[in-house]
């Protein structure tokens, strides 16, 4: 903790390290406490009024973890701040090509329904648009609606030459047929990747898919922007699902790494993750993975985004990986929220630019 007595016109700190015990022993240094907290980060700031005549204020920055704990503790793997430089990267990009040749990259997304959950994705990918200059076509539906009249909107936005990007919002309802709807959309828009066609081109050598799906892109992305080596390396996924775990074990494939899948039919999925480099965890299930789980050192990209309730506090996200067990054992770790979430709508906007140009023909 540093601490510096506020009372006096010139304030002195000094650095003491202690855990529990200390700031027991402190309690009883000064007597009663009373503690403001400023902030939400680890580490924060504290006012300490002091039992004194006359009282005193101390101001106490204060560290959570101990001295060894933090220098055990996994560094954080910050999907915030590198979506934000990619954004920025992407406005840039934008803004270039809408000076050079008049043109401004186009989404267009389709929310059928109304799932809460899913609307607030599509205002997310709104807002992101408008914030890199891109632009944004929204199409809104009833649950209800037929599936020919989504194909019907699919359709138009394929030969609308103002749109570079189609994103359809899942999950779709269910007397829809989510194959035919997603097939529909232009190989050459398929900005979420999905296309069977990018998925073939994406697990074959030698072929380039035009689009990766943006999820497992963005994990991909922070695996490179940290510096992490995947040549070489064995990576395991957890999870097999068509819009994460299969593209995630493909990319890293592509990356010259040994890549394990495992799954719900796994046996002994813990010794197999131990024997990982490199882990991304997409099942969906709160902490399933543990710290006994993990290789000393390892990488961990924890795509899981749970919502839990403790008691009668607020729901907390929190994603696959036990992350206060897992930050003690491996090297990195992505954290949940702030990790691959704000990272796979980076990834979005980054096709979409893409898209743009491949259509224009610009460099």
């Amino acid at each position: 903790m540093n601490l510096a007595d506020c009372s006096s016109h010139s304030a002195t700190a000094r650095l003491l390290h202690f855990g529990s015990p200390g700031a027991i022993y402190l309690r009883r240094f000064v007597g009663s406490l009373h503690v403001g907290r400023c902030g939400s980060n680890p580490t924060h700031v504290k006012t300490l009024r002091l039992r004194s005549n006359p009282p005193k204020t101390l101001t106490v920055t204060a560290a959570m973890a101990s001295e060894a704990e933090l220098a055990a503790s996994a560094k954080i793997i910050d999907g915030k701040m590198v979506a934000k430089e990619i954004r920025d990267e992407i406005t840039t990009e934008v803004s270039r090509m809408k000076d050079a040749i008049g043109v401004v990259p186009g989404l267009a997304v389709m929310l059928i329904g109304e799932r809460k959950d899913s609307a607030t994705y599509v205002r997310n990918k709104k807002k992101a648009c408008e914030s890199v200059g891109i632009n944004s076509f929204e199409v809104r539906l009833p649950e209800d609606s037929a599936e020919t009249e989504v194909l019907k909107f699919i359709s138009d936005f394929n030969d609308d030459p103002a749109v570079h990007g189609i994103l359809v919002q899942l999950p779709l309802p269910k007397h829809m047929n989510e194959q035919n709807i997603l097939n529909a959309v232009s190989i050459e828009k398929d900005v979420d990747g999905f296309h069977p066609l990018n998925i073939g081109r994406l697990a074959m050598r030698g072929r380039e898919p035009s689009f990766v799906p943006c999820t497992p892109k963005g994990c991909i992305e922070l695996l490179h922007r940290y510096g992490f080596q995947i040549k070489g390396k064995k990576a395991v996924v957890i999870g097999r699902s068509n819009i994460v775990g299969m593209p995630a074990a493909l990319l890293l494939q592509r990356e010259d790494a040994t890549v394990t899948i495992v799954h719900s039919r796994t046996q002994n999925p813990e010794q197999i993750v131990k024997e990982a480099d490199i882990v991304i965890s997409a099942v969906g299930q709160p902490d399933m993975v543990r710290g006994t789980w993990l290789k000393p050192g390892a990488v961990v990209i924890d795509v899981g985004i749970n919502p839990v309730e403790v008691r009668r506090l607020p729901l907390r996200l929190v994603g696959d990986v036990c992350y206060e067990e897992a930050r003690k054992v491996v090297s990195a770790i992505t954290p949940v929220p702030g990790g691959v979430g704000p990272m796979t709508i980076a990834m979005l906007l980054s096709n979409t630019l893409s898209s743009a140009k491949r259509i224009h023909n610009f460099q």
